[in-house]
């Protein structure tokens, strides 16, 4: 499938696309990887966008290797295949195990996870699913991470959602090589 938004070089962006994509690329990303080509196109949401996302990304307060099980449970749920790709490297690189990656990636819910990782990974799950949690669902997640816990780890579950339709939306590729999301049974 073709890309729905072509590349942005910053020799053809506007002023206001520049300062965006200069405020993207001076973060701590480091680049405008991913939904920022897409997002460019609309300026003041990208530079709002992006300062989410440098929140939920590097300053919430889950630590990394549960950050990122949410962002993988976000990205199986609406089979983002970009989105995938590059947090299931960073989940590794974080320390969250390898057969959690790969049974999310199955459409299955891990057989192995500590409590605190159960807790994010029932919450997320539970939130895409029916749009809601339960009160026992809640309560655990409430238990392990705290009021502050459980709003960082909705917001990570938002701009991820946004994030995997803009990529779905947008057909954004795979690198040459990279494996696909198997289909969810």
């Amino acid at each position: 499938m073709t890309r729905r938004f072509k590349d942005l070089s910053p020799s053809e962006m506007t002023d206001a696309q520049r300062k965006a994509y200069d405020a993207i690329v001076s973060g701590p990303r480091g680049g405008a990887r991913g939904p920022f080509n897409a997002l460019l196109r609309s300026p003041d949401l990208a530079d709002r966008v992006q300062r989410v996302g440098e929140y939920v990304r590097f300053n919430s307060s889950l630590p990394a290797p549960l950050n990122e099980l949410a962002i993988l449970v976000v990205a199986r749920h609406w089979s983002a295949q970009y989105e995938w790709y590059a947090h299931s490297k960073l989940a590794l690189a974080a320390g969250l195990s390898a057969t959690i990656v790969d049974a999310i990636s199955q459409g299955k819910r891990p057989s192995a996870m500590q409590a605190d990782e159960s807790a994010v990974y029932e919450f997320c799950k539970e939130l895409h699913e029916t749009k809601a949690v339960s009160d026992a669902t809640y309560a655990k997640a409430l238990a392990q991470f705290g009021e502050a816990g459980v709003v960082d780890l909705l917001g990570v579950s938002g701009y991820y959602t946004l994030v995997s339709m803009i990529l779905n939306v947008d057909r954004h590729p795979l690198p040459e090589g990279a494996k696909p999301l198997p289909p969810l049974e």
